[in-house]
């Protein structure tokens, strides 16, 4: 049995920073496959062995035994049989709810382990507060520890989202297996096809998958996904629905939404380049705020030193500044983006100029906010090309304040976040993609 070690961070040094840890291991193993004339799968074993016994030793020295523990096992098994459905982090997470709620209300006798990579995603799961969820960090995909999940949590189907393909859950789950939203990139794709045998004996596990655009299911056919098992193209991240809106008069009045902008999930790159253009617009609009929310909060030092080394004063949201007193509020929180979409009327998306390619347009869409973006949108390739005309393409701060000022009015910014909307609304059914992710599970057991 080949090993694969599925965990956040482990190839933190060798991924690109918006790549699913899942694309790491097997890319640098195809490099070193084309390298040496030895065996492959000694190589495989070797290299991502190396990994699992860094991660866990990281985890040890971070929190002790028990965090250690977690990278191998998600805890005590909750009674029941279980599906186990896995997301990166939460992004791929929250797409899933809308279907996640649908299955759950249709198939009242099965529990959910929800898993993810990191714990933000981790503690998405849990604040949905769904009947029979249980949410854990994810664990190692080593075989041993994957084999008792999948006994010691009765684990009846594997539901894997977007570009989590970790051969060891797909092959030791003793039932179904299924793939929605499911991504592959052409250099994910190039990697995987080093491994032709270990991608088809992946990939003949899966009943049904669900790509979330024509090129992801072409590149998953030619890998070896069975043609029984390929389903319509559907993204889940279009059937994104935004949350309740979270009363705060504070803000409402401190960050009032046509005056305010976000710069959401930025990368190093991004944020200089936001800072300035908000420097040159505050000369014509001086009650303009920026919301910066950086995609790693641990940046944000980092972060205010440069917006103060540019003239511009700060609040920071992770220490109870007030957003009224600075012309950038700095959202160096996690789990609040919503917050952040709720009251920004443009939004500029981040990891498009920072050769990252790019975060979600869904979300802030789904806020009505009008969109602006870099040219590096690989990662929503599809999704970008149906906003064409409708989000504005910037290149640097110019472009970027242009844009800004192109879009200051309250009207056009309504048009705008509308018009984006609708042109990502699909054509594909939540309750059709449900039905057919039912129709794949194991039927009710009988008592």
């Amino acid at each position: 049995m080949v090993t694969l070690v599925a965990q956040t961070g482990i190839c933190s040094h060798i991924t690109h920073p918006c790549q699913s840890p899942a694309t790491g291991p097997i890319r640098k193993f195809g490099q070193l496959a084309r390298a040496t004339t030895g065996s492959t799968v000694f190589l495989y074993r070797l290299l991502l062995s190396f990994f699992a016994a860094g991660t866990l030793g990281r985890a040890l020295r971070r929190g002790g035994i028990a965090a250690a523990r977690s990278r191998l096992t998600p805890g005590t098994p909750v009674p029941g049989a279980h599906v186990w459905l896995h997301g990166a982090s939460n992004g791929e997470l929250a797409s899933v709810r809308p279907l996640l709620e649908r299955l759950i209300a249709a198939r009242p006798d099965l529990h959910w382990l929800v898993t993810a990579n990191t714990d933000t995603g981790v503690a998405l799961a849990k604040r949905w507060d769904l009947p029979r969820v249980t949410a854990r960090l994810a664990p190692l995909d080593l075989h041993g520890p994957t084999r008792r999940i999948m006994l010691g949590w009765q684990v009846r189907a594997h539901i894997a989202l977007e570009a989590e393909l970790w051969p060891n859950r797909f092959i030791t789950c003793p039932g179904p297996v299924l793939l929605l939203g499911a991504r592959m990139s052409a250099g994910t794709a190039r990697s995987w096809a080093r491994l032709p045998k270990l991608a088809r004996r992946t990939l003949n596990r899966v009943g049904f998958a669900s790509a979330q655009d024509a090129a992801s299911a072409e590149r998953l056919a030619d890998l070896g996904l069975p043609a029984s098992a390929r389903g319509p193209v559907v993204d889940l991240k279009a059937f994104y629905a935004p949350p309740a809106p979270v009363p705060d008069p504070g803000l409402d009045a401190a960050l009032p939404r046509h005056l305010t902008w976000l710069a959401a999930s930025t990368h190093e790159g991004d944020d200089q380049i936001a800072l300035a253009a908000h420097k040159a617009c505050l000369r014509d609009t001086p009650d303009l705020k920026l919301i910066l929310a950086p995609r790693h909060p641990r940046r944000a030092d980092e972060i205010a030193e440069d917006a103060r080394a540019q003239g511009l004063t700060v609040g920071r949201r992770s220490r109870g500044e007030d957003p009224a007193k600075a012309q950038v509020y700095l959202a160096d929180t996690l789990g609040e983006m919503p917050l952040w979409y709720a009251r920004a009327g443009r939004v500029f998306i981040g990891g498009t100029l920072s050769d990252r390619g790019g975060h979600t347009p869904y979300e802030p869409a789904a806020f009505g906010a009008a969109l602006i973006h870099g040219p590096d949108t690989r990662n929503f390739t599809a999704a970008f090309s149906r906003l064409r005309g409708i989000a504005l393409e910037i290149t640097d701060a110019d472009t970027l304040a242009r844009a800004l000022t192109a879009l200051q009015d309250p009207a056009e910014q309504e048009k705008s976040g509308s018009a984006a909307c609708a042109a990502l609304r699909q054509d594909s059914n939540l309750d059709t993609l449900a039905k057919s992710v039912l129709m794949h599970l194991p039927p009710p057991e009988r008592t």
